[in-house]
């Protein structure tokens, strides 16, 4: 399997980007999309996941600000980031896991895409 993430790029402080992320080579449903990102200098760290049935969770520092969602047909998931600024300057990682029971797995990651948000 093979997570292709897109969409990141330079922006300005305020403005807007959108990820996409793409599951290959698997006919499997994921029942949790994650995207993670890794900060110049921290450790990567949750950005937003979403169940299949479409439940959300955010992390607190970009609630209001950005949106994560899904196309479970195309086996897809994006994360609409808006108001950006530039402490989200980072790596960003799509996942592809499972959640069940009241747990989160992780699973395969993508190569990861770049977004840098300058003042």
């Amino acid at each position: 399997v093979q997570l292709q993430a897109s969409g990141g790029g330079s922006a300005q402080a305020g403005e807007s980007l959108r990820l996409s992320c793409e599951v290959l080579g698997s006919p499997n449903i994921y029942s949790l999309m994650s995207w993670y990102r890794q900060r110049p200098g921290k450790e990567r760290e949750l950005v937003a996941d979403i169940t299949y049935r479409g439940v959300t969770d955010y992390a607190d520092a970009v609630k209001g600000r950005f949106v994560i969602d899904r196309d479970n047909a195309k086996n897809e998931a994006s994360l609409q980031m808006s108001d950006l600024k530039p402490e989200d300057t980072a790596v960003y990682y799509c996942n592809a896991g499972y959640a069940g029971g009241g747990e989160k797995v992780l699973g395969p990651w993508g190569k990861g895409t770049v977004v840098t948000v300058s003042s």
